[in-house]
């Protein structure tokens, strides 16, 4: 992510550019427990090298578009030319990736979903591993995706630890939610065997990982970093981050009626969750459309073309009007609050139903009441109630510790339960504001003013937002 991502990598890279690069290199990395480069940096291998090399792996979505920022990041700021391996999406294509493989294939989430899957996923596990111990990293970064990512990292440092050969820096992007389940701090103590440094997007998983022995970063999370780079027109604000307007401009462009009652879908960015919650949605929009007028659904679907097609197969036997925009383009860098139909499409709707993921946190900040839905098998359901010790699933009701947003999970999220939720969302009034006034006077002030600290401490690049322009802003 343009200044998130970069956070990190400025701090290793402009180091390079002064004779005390190694020791401060040593002073990052301190709290590491391996000593994957100890005598020569990784600025100083490449200028050997004449060329900076990182693999990086990547399995979903919200995963792709971190990595493009990385990669896009890298580019910038590195003084030497870089070479780019691993598995990514379309962004990270567009950065000049060249996957190894779809990286849909290990898009895969859940346990009892993940059997069906296993032969392909072990395959892919050994194409990645072979790929990177052939491309001779000096850095392997994996965005989330940590099923996939932490057995390709500790199959990677087994190798090299067997050839006794120089092991490269291996980061972890996005910290596992291991503090949400029973002895999952444990687990993240683990870690530091095959992660050298992990980027954390919520503040305080950098201490939680820090005081497991694990080396950690907190670089702002993506979603504030998308507000940041604020549309130069009226939508958003520096001070505010609210979206602004009536939303006739997407009324006109898709021709919904200026009466009508529009509520964004977004069933999830992998197949796997689409297939299952989809005609969940279906069901709940049946039970509604006598109760609101002219009741419009949007559906803007992930970058994932397997997800359009069902998508737009499905929505042709839908039980009320329905919209599909399709997946955005991979030259829309800043993909949250600054590709223009999403936003639009907040400002025109009342409500929004969501799978839960990132875009919670979106929603949220966007001002947009919403329900939050899952659905799981029933192994996977009963695991997660087993081991979980946190009551909410949906990140703003974690950060927040309440239930601000109505979560309908597991055998609870039928249609009749989305639908009645829907409706409190849409009608009653406090309960919109109970959203809303979480997100301006519990979420962003605080979250915010950490991420402006972040950015205020550490040296802007030189690309995206003017930095003076940057700073004048943070300090409106």
């Amino acid at each position: 992510m343009a200044l998130t991502s970069r956070v990190m990598m400025r701090k290793l890279i402009t180091r390079s550019e002064n004779k005390s690069f190694s020791k401060s290199f040593s002073r990052t990395f301190s709290n590491t427990r391996t000593s994957s480069i100890s005598t020569s940096s990784v600025m100083e291998m490449a200028a050997k090298d004449g060329e900076l090399r990182v693999f990086i792996v990547s399995g979903e979505v919200s995963g792709d578009s971190i990595a493009s920022r990385l990669m896009s990041s890298l580019k910038t700021l590195s003084p030497f030319p870089i070479r780019f391996a691993g598995v990514g999406g379309s962004l990270m294509s567009n950065e000049g990736l060249q996957s190894l493989f779809p990286m849909e294939d290990i898009a895969v989430m859940g346990i009892w979903e993940l059997l069906p899957h296993l032969s392909k996923f072990k395959a892919k596990l050994e194409v990645a591993t072979e790929a990177a111990i052939s491309f001779q990293p000096h850095i392997v970064v994996t965005v989330d995706s940590k099923g996939f990512s932490f057995r390709l990292l500790r199959k990677l440092r087994t190798n090299v630890s067997a050839q006794g050969s120089v092991r490269p820096l291996h980061f972890h992007y996005v910290a596992p939610s291991f503090w949400a389940w029973k002895g999952g701090e444990a687990r993240l103590a683990g870690l530091s065997e095959f992660v050298d440094h992990v980027l954390c997007i919520l503040p305080f998983e950098e201490e939680v990982c820090r005081s497991n022995g694990l080396a950690a970063t907190y670089v702002g999370h993506p979603i504030l970093e998308d507000m940041l780079h604020l549309d130069r027109e009226t939508a958003t604000t520096p001070n505010g981050w609210k979206l602004r307007g009536d939303g006739e401009i997407f009324r006109r462009k898709y021709g919904i009626p200026s009466g009508a009652t529009v509520l964004t879908l977004l069933p999830g960015s992998r197949l796997q969750e689409v297939t299952r919650m989809l005609p969940i949605f279906s069901e709940a929009m049946g039970l509604l459309k006598d109760s609101l007028p002219e009741l419009t659904t949007v559906i803007p679907v992930a970058p994932n073309k397997h997800v359009e097609n069902y998508v737009g197969t499905a929505i042709r036997e839908w039980p009320v009007p329905s919209i599909l925009i399709p997946g955005e383009s991979a030259n829309l860098k800043f993909d949250a609050f600054s590709v223009r139909p999403r936003k639009l499409l907040f400002m025109a709707s009342k409500a929004a139903l969501s799978t839960s993921g990132t875009v919670a946190m979106e929603l949220l900040l966007a001002r947009l009441p919403c329900v939050i839905a899952y659905r799981a098998h029933f192994v996977t359901e009963w695991f997660i109630r087993y081991k979980a010790k946190i009551p909410y699933i949906s990140l703003p009701n974690i950060l927040l510790d309440s239930a601000v947003i109505p979560e309908a999970l597991f055998s609870a999220c039928t249609s009749k339960s989305l639908a009645k939720f829907l409706m409190q969302v849409i009608q009653i009034e406090d309960n919109r504001k109970k959203q809303i006034d979480a997100a301006e006077k519990r979420l962003v002030k605080p979250f915010g003013m950490h991420f402006y600290k972040k950015l205020l401490f550490i040296e802007l690049p030189v690309t995206g937002l003017a930095k003076a322009n940057l700073l004048g802003q943070l300090s409106s």
